[in-house]
């Protein structure tokens, strides 16, 4: 009797591993280093894939974003990493790809509602293979305080003699810092000044292509002129400002004692909760009236399948649904700066996300020049072009001597395929 009770429990406890088992196999896990958008992922983004998908349970689990790179790798090397994967732009991921962590999902039903470009930070280098559906990109531009714009009787210029002459009166008047930006943690001189400025001269796409094949260098004068334009914006970033962090130039702009911000559109959801004043933006200026304009649209977010993932098949049916003009509209009026890179026009809500994406209908995309392949080796192009933009504003170097540097080190490890 004690043995066919002990057998009953053991088979009873069988079928309840075995039902854990499946319930767990049967939820989709994504790992993530966006814990900010944990409340929109919980109660937007899922709960609209589980109206159409209810048998499909999804749970979106973000680790903090400094340690997401390497607990992920961790995860992936253990067996336990989620069934769906935030991707990073570029090498990173490549290199899960690469490595076999991540799937090939070129022939994945919805990658035909991105571009090329859409989907290059996420492609293999001889295009080929695409392993992320793109999510989303970030446009750099200007952000202004419309009252003090007002205030001061000037309106956003659209060529750089404009620029500099709107700088000028905003400084004459002594009310506000005319440019918000710091030096102090070097990614913010390069990220908001030199990416954001630099396409208007090297022609965005073209220039960036050039210089990967070898056709281009660093010290050709459209490279080299960027950095002598934001050695002029040294007058206008107000006292300290070698001293001053990112987080010191938000205050700056969002307390109302800078009037301009050269940003990056993820500062929109982040500036709505903090100023009390109406905002505005404007693209980089172009060098002469008439001009082409250009903008760094910035590939930054895309999510791919875990090769090693139990759920293929559902996994596969939700990356559909992200790669779905539902996914983006609902994505992109959540997180206003954060733009799709579906093909299919999203509605966007926000007024001053409104005013970023409608660049992408009069100027050229491209995306910020040193993330493909050229940083790859040592020493880091992207790393050191923080250096020497901080370095130009700051006045310690030239131009031309920082751009050297940048082409010398860049010649040390790279060489153009043929």
């Amino acid at each position: 009797m004690k043995t066919k009770l002990l057998t009953a429990v053991l088979l009873g406890s069988s079928v309840l591993c075995s039902a854990a088992a499946f319930a767990q196999d049967g939820t989709l896990t994504i790992e993530s280093w966006r814990n900010d958008d944990l409340a929109i992922w919980q109660e937007k983004l899922i709960p609209a894939f589980q109206a159409k998908h209810p048998d499909i349970k999804v749970v979106f689990s973000p680790s903090a974003p400094t340690e997401y790179n390497a607990a992920l790798n961790a995860k992936l090397d253990a067996g336990s990493a989620g069934d769906l994967i935030t991707c990073r732009p570029f090498d990173a991921s490549l290199d899960l790809f690469k490595s076999g962590k991540l799937a090939d999902l070129t022939e994945l039903s919805g990658m035909e509602n991105f571009s090329d470009v859409a989907k290059s930070a996420w492609t293999t280098d001889d295009g080929k293979q695409t392993f992320c559906v793109p999510m989303a990109s970030v446009i750099h531009g200007f952000i202004y305080n419309k009252d003090a714009f007002k205030e001061l009787g000037i309106e956003p210029p659209a060529t750089e003699e404009e620029f500099f002459a709107v700088l000028d009166k905003i400084k004459e008047d002594g009310t506000y810092i005319p440019l918000a930006m710091g030096t102090k943690d070097l990614w913010e001189a390069a990220t908001m000044g030199y990416q954001n400025i630099g396409p208007t001269y090297w022609h965005g796409e073209e220039g960036r292509l050039a210089l990967l094949k070898g056709e281009q260098k660093l010290t050709d004068p459209q490279w080299v002129e960027p950095f002598a334009t934001l050695a002029k914006w040294k007058p206008y970033l107000g006292d300290g400002f070698e001293a001053q962090t990112y987080p010191d130039s938000q205050n700056l702009f969002t307390l109302g004692r800078a009037a301009i911000f050269p940003a990056g559109s993820w500062e929109i959801s982040v500036f709505n909760t903090q100023v009390d004043f109406e905002m505005g933006a404007f693209p980089p200026p172009v060098k002469a009236a008439g001009d082409t304009c250009y903008i760094s649209d910035h590939t930054d977010i895309g999510i791919g399948l875990n090769a090693a993932s139990k759920n293929p098949e559902a996994a596969k049916t939700f990356l559909t649904w992200v790669a779905s003009p539902e996914f983006a509209e609902i994505y992109a009026n959540a997180l206003p700066g954060f733009f799709s890179l579906n093909s299919t026009p999203v509605k966007m809500e926000d007024p001053l996300a409104q005013e970023f994406v409608s660049w992408r209908d009069k100027c050229k995309s491209t995306i910020r020049s040193t993330y493909q392949i050229l940083s790859r080796g040592t020493p880091n192009l992207e790393n050191e072009t923080w250096v020497e933009s901080a370095n130009v504003i700051n006045g310690t170097v030239t131009p031309e001597e920082a751009a050297k540097k940048l082409q010398t080190g860049l010649d040390s490890w790279y060489k153009p395929a043929e």
